[in-house]
């Protein structure tokens, strides 16, 4: 009987553990729910190249391992160089010893550089955009910094100046600092290149704005160098490569141990360009079946559409008040129209808010005369259904200048003389009007 009891006890608790294990959801059930597309890989984000309109994301403010994909702050600075005429496209840069022994080092992405050898920075951009070449990259840094250690400096001030969160430079190639035969510029040993998801996209997103040029190397399959050789893009979605995609001309590929396998890209078809981000894949490969997904899903699920007119006026603010003028009121106005990303069939699904620039006003609450027409007063926030935000950092969605609609010119000092007599008799006739009233 004792026996049964404890038999019946064990039994209970048995399936009351039973009921746990397949009543509380898996981890990766949590993964499913948060991540819509269901992507392998540890973060991603998804944003309009035009708007920076973030339209999905997974992950995106963890920090993780870069790798390669940090040449692009390195492309930035070398494009801003060649800009301001720091540099030249033809300028020669001679190998030093150190730079000769990195490109020959073993399992690292390079074409080998000749030592007292010149090469002009156009190869070597080629050699670095193309074929993601480590030592192509830290010539480069040295040349526009002076030292790959200055350099470094460079790259992490223009991640602050360009808005970036969640980073942090200690090379211009993105190797592991233990690659790189003991002379790393920044941080310890072991350490490598860091960012986000949201600062890689930022990052691009800010490359492609300022030097679109970046693409006429990005999206070459494959690079001829002088050495006689080809080399492939390690970018395997463009064009004649094993997973090309159609519209994909960029943009850059990363790969360490510690990084994992990440990848930032951008396609365009039709005149809309998208930017996309899959940062620790499973593998080189699942790194572009990820983002092909991505892609599929932006390319499928969104449209470009003029959500406001230009000239737009706010349902419940069409004026502004005016002091000082001839008019007592200012109609206001967007400047220009406003075209969104937006999941197709969902353009109505679109909200406003209206935001008076609080200086350009009295004490009052009035513009004082006189006012120019075309005056910008505030802005108008545009909110789309998704509630993702922009990459730089507006919550709630993105902004359209609000201006003045017509010129308002400052009355003459008679006017202003009788609206003050007026103001006054008028405040005057209040008072007594209220003090007979008190009598009754």
């Amino acid at each position: 009987m004792r026996q049964a009891k404890q038999l019946t006890s064990l039994l209970a608790v048995l399936t009351l553990l039973i009921t746990c294990v397949f009543s509380f959801p898996a981890n990766h059930a949590y993964a499913a729910e948060d991540d819509e597309l269901g992507l392998s890989a540890e973060a991603a984000i998804l944003i309009d190249a035009e708007t920076g309109q973030i339209l999905y994301e997974k992950n995106a403010d963890k920090l993780l391992g870069v790798a390669s994909m940090s040449k692009m702050m390195t492309e930035y600075l070398v494009l801003e160089a060649i800009e301001s005429g720091k540099i030249s496209w033809d300028q020669k840069v001679t190998i030093d010893e150190y730079v000769h022994k990195l490109s020959a080092a073993p399992g690292l992405s390079n074409i080998g550089l000749t030592q007292g050898e010149t090469y002009t920075v156009k190869e070597l951009y080629e050699a670095m955009a193309i074929f993601s070449g480590n030592a192509a990259t830290v010539a480069l840094a040295q040349l526009v910094g002076g030292t790959e250690k200055n350099f470094v400096k460079l790259m992490n001030e223009k991640a602050k100046e360009l808005g970036l969160e969640d980073y942090n430079f200690v090379n211009s190639s993105g190797l592991n600092n233990t690659s790189l035969l003991g002379q790393y510029p920044a941080g310890n040993e072991d350490d490598e290149n860091l960012m986000s998801a949201r600062a890689t996209a930022k990052l691009a997103y800010e490359l492609l704005k300022d030097y679109p040029e970046v693409l006429d190397y990005a999206k070459v399959p494959r690079l001829k160098f002088r050495d006689g050789r080809t080399y492939d893009n390690f970018n395997w979605m463009l064009p004649g490569l094993i997973y090309e995609y159609e519209g994909v001309d960029g943009l850059k590929t990363g790969s360490t141990e510690f990084a994992g396998a990440c990848f930032t890209a951008t396609a365009e078809k039709n005149g809309q360009r998208y930017i996309t981000v899959v940062m620790k894949a499973d593998s080189k490969n699942s790194r572009f079946t990820e983002t092909k997904k991505v892609l599929d899903y932006a390319f499928n699920n969104f449209t470009r559409e003029e959500i406001l007119e230009k000239g737009y006026q706010d349902k419940k603010q069409k004026t502004v008040g005016v002091s000082k003028g001839k008019e007592d009121s200012v109609a206001i106005e967007t400047n220009k129209a406003v075209e969104l990303v937006v999941k197709k069939g969902e353009a109505d699904d679109v909200k406003t808010k209206l935001v008076i620039n609080k200086d350009k006003l009295d004490e009052e609450g009035n513009l004082v005369a006189p006012i120019k027409k075309g005056e910008k007063i505030g802005y108008l926030t545009v909110e789309t259904g998704n509630n993702y935000g922009t990459i730089a950092g507006d919550s709630k969605g993105v902004r359209v200048d609000v201006v003045t609609a017509e010129t308002v010119e400052k009355a003459n000092w008679f006017v202003l003389s009788m609206r003050a007599v007026g103001g006054f008799f008028g405040d005057m006739w209040g008072s007594i009007t209220g003090a007979v009233k008190g009598l009754f």
